[in-house]
């Protein structure tokens, strides 16, 4: 994994050209396109602090990123020149960041993880009708209960199974047992095709799936399944404090990936990445889309092209030597924030790769958890679990507050009982 630091102003001249490369609706006369730059009544494309904002010159220009440029296919020419950073972007994604091969992988930016988890199970859904002749109600989406709730909203909206297996309270891992049961009980309704989603951190605990353990199942026991990893949290902060990682492109058994930059890149909202092996995207061709050059992939359609820009400049301001300083320092903010929750005797749950600590609900009060804006694991009912993200804005003196109303409240509660 290795790409340089580049300047501010280098990155600004490149995303100049790029605009250079695009067709101008102020310049071009561009009569067919049902599109414009953004309203001028609004925003203003002539404001002096847009010099040395290349992301909103880009949202000013407004450019379409409709469909999937890593294909060699001609795509939209209106847009061609942000195009290709959105190419490159998805090229270090997969390559630097996911060991993937050389132009090997195909992916786009999508409008947050939630969409790259569904057009993952999408692809494969059709991978398997089309390919084995299978029928919707013998698929299966298989993820485990600490999974994010786009898996079974893939599979309700694609109309088939949904299946979620039980944790372990303590570790957060599959229980095999209830593995081995739920697809031995799945087979015999039926069920002969898998999209087995692993999840590289999830969203509540900061868990990773154990995929060698997982996918040894299916592949000993002859199951026909492909496997997405949703990353939407893990995936630019995971590969970065994990060396010894099985979540990559050099990991067979996996065929894509879900990322998603607005949580630990710190990009706007809307800044999803989906990538996945070639050969695959062709299961998600819309062919009715023939009035756009190049047809559509995606289930969005039309999309943002500044925000793959946004993404572009962020991996290239920082490089992959400082992203990799700044992830491992915010795992060892967490993993020092446990340390010091152990000596309380409060119980927690931490992955060591990831920046999420959950704190079991019985020893916070509500308001406690609501002062410093803790997220429940649910919110309908009494909940079992509070999450701690640590993130760039989380401040060492805000968590020293935390802990010392913490022990506060945990003396209080030892004295009174």
């Amino acid at each position: 994994m290795y790409w340089s630091k580049v300047s501010h102003a280098e990155i600004t001249a490149q995303v100049e050209t790029a605009l250079e490369g695009n067709l101008s609706y102020k310049t071009e006369k561009i009569l067919g396109v049902p599109a414009s730059y953004l309203d001028e009544e609004q925003f203003y494309d002539d404001a002096p602090f847009l010099e040395n904002s290349p992301f909103l010159k880009t949202l000013i220009a407004n450019p379409n990123h409709i469909g999937c440029h890593t294909l060699g296919e001609e795509a939209e020419p209106f847009f061609k020149g942000t195009q290709k950073i959105e190419k490159d972007l998805i090229d270090l994604c997969a390559e630097e960041i996911l060991a993937g091969d050389k132009g090997m992988q195909d992916g786009y930016v999508a409008p947050g993880g939630t969409e790259a988890n569904i057009q993952a199970i999408w692809i494969y859904r059709n991978y398997f009708i089309k390919e084995f002749k299978a029928k919707p109600e013998e698929i299966a989406v298989v993820s485990s209960q600490d999974s994010h709730y786009s898996m079974p909203k893939g599979a309700n909206i694609l109309n088939i199974e949904s299946i979620a297996l039980n944790v372990d309270g303590a570790t957060r891992m599959i229980v095999q047992e209830d593995l081995e049961t739920k697809m031995t009980s799945a087979q015999h309704k039926g069920i002969k095709y898998f999209v087995l989603v692993m999840n590289m951190s999830t969203t509540m605990f900061g868990s990773v799936d154990d995929i060698v353990r997982v996918t040894d199942y299916f592949e000993a026991n002859k199951l026909n399944y492909k496997t997405h990893v949703d990353g939407a949290f893990g995936g630019f902060i995971y590969p970065f404090t994990n060396d010894e990682s099985s979540y990559a492109f050099k990991n067979q058994r996996i065929t894509s990936f879900t990322l998603d930059g607005h949580k630990m890149l710190q990009s706007p909202y809307g800044t999803g990445v989906f990538i996945i092996r070639k050969g695959f995207m062709d299961y998600a061709l819309t062919e009715e889309a023939s009035y756009v050059q190049g047809k559509d992939y995606t289930i969005c359609g039309s999309r943002s092209g500044a925000n793959a820009v946004a993404l572009w400049m962020i991996l290239k301001t920082h490089g992959s030597d400082g992203l990799k300083v700044k992830m491992r320092n915010l795992t060892e903010k967490a993993t020092n924030l446990c340390l010091r929750l152990k000596k309380m005797g409060v119980s927690y749950y931490h992955n060591p790769y990831i920046n999420i600590v959950t704190i079991r609900a019985k020893h916070l009060t509500p308001q406690l958890a609501q002062k410093y804006a803790l997220v429940p694991d649910v919110h309908n009912t009494e909940p079992n679990w509070y999450k701690i993200v640590v993130m760039d804005h989380v401040k060492q003196g805000v968590l020293d507050s935390f802990l010392n109303e913490l022990m506060s409240e945990t003396d209080v509660r030892q004295y009174v009982n």
